[in-house]
């Protein structure tokens, strides 16, 4: 396995704590850290769900040959390889899901810039019910207690896809052990919340708020189930959060 070095960015997942901390200077924000999980291999050719892993940098654009977007990067911000859940094809064009774009709001890359893939494994959020399940299929996997998002920052609901697999190394942080990440992001943040807006899967040191709407956009599962989604989900599988 190659060995994971920890990597400092910015904290941008959304919907950690339980209160909202005081706002931190730029330097505290930076001292948090994040490594992404071992690298799964490329996406199975024959599933459900298509993906898109690039190969090479590459401009969004809002259609097929139209207006320039946001730029790509081979890998992501977290340094996992951008693997983009696919939406639609159109010769020689692929409508993905990307964190750079606003919720419900894909872009296009040109399909000569990734590598097609599939994926059969899917995760299915009932935000009433505050349920996760895991699909391969129509078969579920696993089921799984989540917190959601408390009155005033509730969840996102909508298509998203993971984009990374991280581990903290600090099973103490707000993120517990492990995170996966989304392309969506919490569009109702605090006044003065210094998180950033990225939704996430992830565990908690906060173990007695799941099962609740507690959270501030995001999904927290306990560690033994997030630790089972690490495994189970790979990156660009779709995520469905239902109201």
């Amino acid at each position: 396995m190659r060995r994971l070095v920890p990597l400092p960015v910015l904290l941008v997942l959304a919907g950690c704590g339980g209160d909202p901390p005081a706002p931190q200077p730029a330097d505290a924000v930076l001292e948090r850290h994040f490594r992404p999980a071992r690298e799964a291999a490329d996406p199975r050719p024959r599933g459900r769900w298509l993906t898109a892993r690039l190969l090479a940098p590459v401009r969004l654009r809002a259609t097929p040959g139209g207006r320039r977007l946001e730029h790509l990067a081979p890998r992501t911000e977290f340094r996992s390889p951008r693997v983009l859940g696919v939406l639609r094809r159109r010769a020689g064009w692929l409508q993905v899901l990307a964190p750079e774009r606003p919720n419900r709001r894909p872009g296009w890359i040109p399909a000569a810039k990734a590598r097609l893939g599939a994926v059969d494994v899917s995760v299915h959020i009932d935000r009433s019910r505050r349920v996760l399940a895991v699909r391969r299929g129509r078969r579920v996997l696993r089921r799984m207690p989540v917190a959601v998002g408390r009155p005033g920052t509730p969840t996102p609901t909508g298509r998203f896809a993971v984009t990374d697999r991280l581990r903290t190394g600090r099973p103490d942080s707000p993120y517990g052990c492990c995170a996966l990440a989304l392309s969506g992001h919490q569009t109702r943040l605090l006044p003065g919340w210094p998180g950033g807006d990225r939704l996430a899967i992830h565990a908690t040191p906060q173990p007695e708020t799941v099962g609740r709407a507690a959270s501030l956009g995001c999904l927290r599962g306990r560690t033994r189930d997030v630790r089972a989604l690490m495994r189970a989900v790979p990156l660009g599988a779709p995520v469905f959060i239902a109201s």
